[in-house]
């Protein structure tokens, strides 16, 4: 009797420990590769979309809507890898996350007045953001729209808590101030197996330049490789 419920618990043990292993399995590699795929799907709806003249409409393409889940741009990110670029689609929620990085819609668009902040997975689904914690202060983040670059420098970082939302504020921190410079905010999640506290990049625009010109000499001539 006792050896046989011994041996019975042995064998749930061993279904639990599978268990755990095909759902760690799962969230460490297929869910990354499902979001490499589903970035990659994006990045090259982006670019064919932007080899096809502006749609009917007088708007700045900065101005002009975009739909939720839909990608309009790019981060390069140099210190991250010398070709490291992830799509940028619009909004926050997992199913957008889980396809670039996302751009909160309530905050400026690239290159506008006010705060440009985009959040990314840091773990799992992709995990664009796993090394953000490796951009310090001189560091640059290069957005890519359709017709112009703009090269952010970082200010600084910090640690948060998942509720400070201020970090989004047109003024970080500041939330009645009119906002006069050209600001960027990342977020992820801190430490990066974890979603106790939130890592926050904070940056304001350095240079924006046209398409024409050709990329920032931030990106060594590898800009637009998505």
């Amino acid at each position: 009797m006792i050896r046989t419920a011994v041996r019975g618990l042995g064998e749930l043990f061993i279904t639990a420990g599978l268990v755990v292993l095909l759902f760690v399995t799962y969230q460490l590699v297929w869910t990354n590769y499902e979001a490499h795929r589903a970035a990659d799907q994006v990045a090259d709806d982006i670019r064919d979309d932007w080899t096809r003249p502006p749609r009917g409409t007088t708007e700045a393409p900065a101005a002009r809507s975009v739909m939720t889940g839909q990608g309009f741009a790019f981060l390069h990110i140099p210190q991250l890898g010398n070709r490291w670029s992830v799509p940028v689609v619009e909004g926050v929620e997992l199913p957008d996350l889980a396809r670039g990085v996302g751009h909160y819609p309530e905050t400026a668009r690239p290159g506008q007045v006010g705060n440009f902040a985009v959040a990314g997975h840091r773990a799992t689904n992709g995990e664009p953001f796993a090394a953000l914690d490796q951009l310090h202060k001189g560091d640059v983040v290069v957005a890519e729209t359709r017709g112009r670059w703009f090269t952010y420098v970082v200010d600084r970082t910090r640690i948060v808590a998942p509720d400070a939302t201020w970090v989004l504020d047109p003024v970080p921190g500041k939330p009645n101030a009119t906002p006069t410079q050209r600001l960027l905010t990342l977020t992820t999640c801190n430490p990066r197996w974890a979603s106790y506290e939130r890592l926050i990049v904070f940056g304001h625009l350095l240079e924006s330049r046209s398409k024409a010109d050709g990329p920032p000499a931030a990106l060594d001539g590898d800009g637009g490789d998505a």
